[in-house]
């Protein structure tokens, strides 16, 4: 037998030819090799995805508090803003100009303003058309002071147990806080609250009398106020005169 033959049909195959005629070798890709680089990827991808989370994560943090800041600046700055135009006004008809020294000069005593946070139950800023009345009343809270009767008028807009306020409270001492503009009403003399200013007056006991230093304030408080809106001592009133009551 021809052993020539033999060997050229078990020899290797040669290369496959190319359109130009020249061997082109065949390189065969390793499966094992493209699996390990999808498994590579699988492991990576979580890590990215974890990483984009916690980013946003920081990112809206951030923004949040931004936000919050920029909050607090803004009602830091409108509770300046209404404590100054408090300070400034003298409620009522009056222009607007002055503050406690100038208001003394003119003889009232002095005045501490502490205005209430605008709400419905002790300050619904309704406004006062035209003062006609002055109105004196007491407190019926012996023993407690002019800034306490303020806090409570305060406290109504969270515990909503009443609507009553008033435009002044004078303390033990002749101290004088005003709670609410003389332009706007409070809730303190019924059916006249719509052209009357109320002054509270506090009382050491369950007489209802006030001591020395709070009566002298609130003769000086109530003559200066009727100079300011041109009444005359007709025009002062008790709560009884409204109501009928103490």
């Amino acid at each position: 037998m021809n052993n020539k033959g033999k060997k050229g049909k078990t020899g290797k195959k040669s290369p496959r030819p190319s359109h130009s005629g020249r061997p082109v070798s065949v390189k065969k890709t390793s499966s094992g090799s493209s699996r390990r680089k999808k498994k590579s990827l699988r492991k990576k991808n979580p890590i990215k995805i974890l990483q984009r989370i916690v980013l946003i994560c920081i990112i809206v943090i951030v923004a949040f508090a931004a936000c919050a800041l920029g909050y607090a600046f803004f009602e830091m700055r409108m509770e300046q803003s209404e404590t100054q135009s408090g300070q400034e006004e003298i409620s009522g008809n009056a222009s607007g100009n002055g503050g406690p020294e100038q208001w003394q000069a003119e003889g009232a005593p002095f005045i501490d303003v502490e205005l209430l946070t605008p709400n419905s139950y002790s300050r619904p800023q309704i406004s006062i058309e035209q003062v006609n009345y002055i109105a004196i009343h007491y407190t019926a809270n012996p023993g407690s002071t002019a800034i306490s009767n303020r806090n409570y008028f305060e406290n109504l807009a969270t515990t909503q147990d009443n609507k009553v306020s008033s435009h002044f409270v004078i303390g033990l001492e002749g101290e004088v806080v005003q709670c609410i503009p003389t332009s706007e009403i409070s809730y303190a003399t019924n059916s006249r609250n719509v052209d009357t200013i109320s002054i509270e007056c506090c009382h050491p006991d369950e007489t209802g009398q006030f001591n020395t230093a709070t009566y002298d304030s609130a003769v000086k408080l109530t003559a200066w106020l009727c100079t300011r809106f041109g009444l005359t001592s007709d025009q002062v009133i008790r709560h009884y005169d409204v109501t009928g009551k103490d």
